[in-house]
């Protein structure tokens, strides 16, 4: 029987074969959708394990060497990913590993991270809760430059048009004026009862399930703090999509919309606000997205922090 280094130097390798006619360097070489567990602590000092998909790439230097050692990506992958809480400082740690094991093919490298976190949400108004799975991404490179880490996720808010609840009212007015003539003295009982009929909401506005999409960078140090940057966000919209629901809080939800009228303007406006007066935050881009009623395309918003050296639109 042969040893292992025996058999590992029998083995071809064509990767490090030069091919002449194909020279040249490459931006990223790697794999993407491997698949892997993470552990990962939101913020909340709870760390919860989830299935992950990732990417793993190093830049290829070497015009006179055909490949990468791919193998060496995933086994580094497998064993930080397998065995660290993921966090700023394992993914830097992993990306030097990156290098050190293509020390003399590259000089940059990248990871991206994807996976779905739950966080319990309470009800409005019940005493129930239920859960929400967020989707995470995490993207982080190392090269010249330095460390470089962002995270993304998503908010699912309701948004209740202005212009729509406008119109409503006047047609409200209008269908009020038609049952209780001018000049008359009102009775308050039948106004109630009017109020309560189908003739006192004879127009509704129109909402949507409307989604921001948030990427973030944090200032050097700070904790990937999922949970406060969800808190942060969904407080400025004031209407995220709840989980147990009964009645009361279904009429919590729906006063909560008629007091929360928003364009996707004012919605990417609350949230560039709260996440600009977040000192964690360095820098941050924001895609708003009001999935309309109305009509079949979506009203869209886009802001961000401006740094130099931002995100851009």
């Amino acid at each position: 029987m042969h040893s292992h280094e025996n058999t590992a130097r029998l083995l071809p390798d064509v990767a490090v074969q030069a091919q002449p006619h194909l020279a040249g360097a490459l931006d990223w070489v790697g794999m993407d959708g491997i698949e892997a567990p993470v552990s990962f602590d939101a913020g909340d000092g709870q760390v919860q394990r989830a299935s992950a998909q990732v990417g793993a790439f190093v830049n290829l230097v070497r015009p006179d060497r055909r490949g990468i050692h791919m193998s060496r990506l995933y086994l580094l992958v497998d064993e930080y990913l397998s065995k660290r809480a993921l966090d700023a400082t394992t993914l830097e740690a992993l990306l030097r590993a990156f290098l050190e094991s293509h020390k003399d093919l590259a000089d940059r490298a990248r990871i991206s991270i994807r996976f779905e976190h739950l966080v319990r949400r309470a009800a409005l108004r019940s005493a129930n809760s239920g859960w929400r799975a967020y989707p995470v991404s995490i993207e982080a490179c190392l090269g010249a430059e330095g460390f470089r880490l962002e995270l993304g996720t998503e908010v699912v808010y309701s948004s209740t048009c202005p212009a729509s609840a406008a119109l409503s009212r006047q047609l409200i007015q209008e269908q009020f004026a038609r049952d209780f003539e001018a000049g008359r003295p009102l009775d308050r009982e039948a106004v109630l009862a009017w109020l309560g009929s189908d003739k006192g909401i004879v127009a509704t506005p129109h909402a949507q399930r409307s989604v921001a999409r948030l990427l973030v960078r944090f200032v050097p140090g700070a904790k990937l703090d999922l949970i406060g940057l969800l808190d942060r966000v969904e407080a400025a919209l004031g209407t995220p999509v709840q989980t147990a629901v009964k009645r009361e809080d279904e009429q919590a939800f729906a006063l909560a919309n008629g007091g929360n009228l928003m364009f996707c303007e004012d919605a990417a406006r609350r949230i560039q606000r709260a996440l600009d007066a977040d000192a964690a935050i360095a820098d941050f881009h924001v895609r708003l997205e009001h999935q309309e009623s109305l009509h079949p395309h979506d009203a869209v918003a886009y802001a961000s922090k401006g740094v130099a050296g931002g995100y851009g639109g």
